[in-house]
């Protein structure tokens, strides 16, 4: 099956779009080209039409004159010059004749007529007083032709707008349906090329999310369905090596446990002293082996801890979720801690509810919490706002710790990164809390961001403050 490719449909949609124009612009052309040969012409025939029965006027003047010097000279020299008036007289009437279309009626025909009548009896005439007939014949033929020559101008000029109006209407017709239709073939490629583009990044986005469960299936022109099959390889990829990923981190995690087990027994019945009495330095290597045999077993937790975090940010589950109920039982999770270190949480939220993922909220709360109470002075108060604005929720938590050293700004979200600045009381974190945050946020399609305003009153203020942001629907 042929399939046009986005570089044709780009060209194929700008080709229409100026075949629709061009069609408009050759037929406002050609209108134009119209209208003005046929001024050129009914100009040229009022000019000649007005100069035609200018002079028969003035011919008629001409044959007065010499007609009545002849009846009063009886001159062949007078009669002649008659004549010659009449042939002059006689070609203007011919032209009169020849105008096409020019609506004259009978008048020329009439003043040949007269005309001849006269020319044939001049020499009969007894006097003037007899030639006074002719000639008021011919001054009232001048008139009508003069009047009917006015009528057919005006006429002619009336039709001429008249044609003008109605082309222009069909004119404005034809460039409304040509810009029309140049604007639905622009829509209609825009449609037809922006959704396969938007299909792709709502691929590319999913892919960088991690989520590959959706296939990638695009359509549209071919290249495009070409790249869209290429992302669903591309997602198949990823989700393979994903799985390995997982698969080899719980390999390896395992392995490590059976070990590691053994070493704790082990380590145990050297501090029991099982074995027999340790001295100083065999106690101190005892104390460091075990040390560092719960280090281990605390960062091999984090790594299944941080696997499972990465799965389950794949899985997302939206249902109505009240904020104050939300800020309230994770507070509840951590009261023991709370109670311990005599500290204050308080929380704000406006009491509504949002589709959220309660779940994986609940655990991004808790581990927030968990930093703040783990850093906070004992006595000190914490505080975890919400508000919703924009289709997104916002959440706040902010304590009175030694807050975040700027070195540290960048690097605290990445996975068994601690701060620099100590806690008050010793803990026993491993420094992926903050990394499960960032992967559950990003999975839900929010983010987290340390708050440049700390608690306090000024930028040197101590304590941190974290904001995290998710959209709601």
């Amino acid at each position: 099956m042929f399939r046009i490719s986005f570089r044709q449909s780009m060209l194929a949609g700008f080709l229409l779009i100026a075949v629709l124009l061009g069609w408009a612009a050759i037929q406002s052309w050609l209108t134009l080209e119209y209208f003005v040969a046929q001024s050129q012409r009914d100009s040229a025939q009022a000019l000649e039409l007005n100069a035609a029965i200018q002079e028969l006027a003035e011919r008629t003047v001409d044959l007065e004159r010499s007609g009545r010097q002849f009846l009063v000279l009886n001159d062949p020299v007078l009669l002649k010059r008659f004549d010659e008036h009449s042939a002059l007289a006689l070609t203007a009437v011919g032209r009169l004749e020849a105008l096409p279309g020019v609506a004259l009626g009978e008048l020329p025909r009439d003043w040949r007529s007269n005309l001849e009548q006269l020319g044939a009896g001049l020499h009969r005439l007894a006097d003037k007083d007899q030639l006074q007939p002719f000639l008021t014949r011919l001054g009232d033929l001048n008139r009508a032709l003069d009047r009917h020559g006015r009528q057919w101008i005006d006429a002619q000029h009336q039709a001429t707008l008249t044609t003008l109006e109605a082309s222009r209407l069909q004119l404005t017709g034809m460039v409304a349906v040509a810009v029309g239709g140049a604007f639905v073939v622009a829509l209609a490629m825009s449609w037809w090329l922006s959704r396969p583009i938007t299909t792709i990044e709502g691929a590319i986005e999913r892919l960088g999310e991690s989520r590959f469960e959706e296939p990638v299936h695009v359509r549209g022109p071919a290249d495009l369905r070409r790249v869209g099959r290429r992302l669903d390889w591309l997602r198949q990829r990823l989700g393979e090596l994903e799985s390995e990923r997982e698969r080899t981190l719980r390999h390896v995690s395992h392995e490590l446990k059976t070990p590691l087990t053994a070493l704790r027994e082990g380590v145990a019945l050297l501090q029991d002293k099982v074995v027999g009495p340790l001295e100083g330095a065999q106690q101190e290597v005892v104390d460091i082996l075990q040390h560092n045999v719960m280090t281990l077993q605390q960062h091999i937790e984090s790594l299944l801890r941080l696997n499972a975090a990465s799965f389950e940010a794949r899985r997302l589950r939206y249902r109505p979720v009240p904020l104050k109920k939300l800020l309230t039982d994770a507070i509840q999770g951590r009261e023991l801690q709370i109670q311990a270190r005599r500290l204050v949480v308080v929380p704000k939220a406006p009491a509504v509810a949002r589709a959220l993922d309660g779940d994986k909220l609940l655990v991004v709360l808790d581990n927030l919490l968990s930093n703040a109470i783990d850093f906070s002075p004992e006595g000190g108060v914490i505080r975890l706002e919400a508000e919703v604005g924009d289709d997104r929720v916002r959440i706040t938590c902010t304590d009175q710790g030694p807050g975040i050293a700027p070195e540290d700004a960048e690097r605290i979200f990445e996975p068994f990164v601690q701060g620099a600045r100590p806690a008050p009381t010793k803990r026993q974190g491993s420094g992926v809390g903050l990394s499960i945050v960032r992967e559950l946020l990003t999975a839900m399609g929010g983010s987290i961001e340390l708050v440049k305003g700390q608690y306090g009153n000024g930028s040197n203020a101590p304590g941190a403050s974290l904001r995290i942001e998710v959209p709601c629907e």
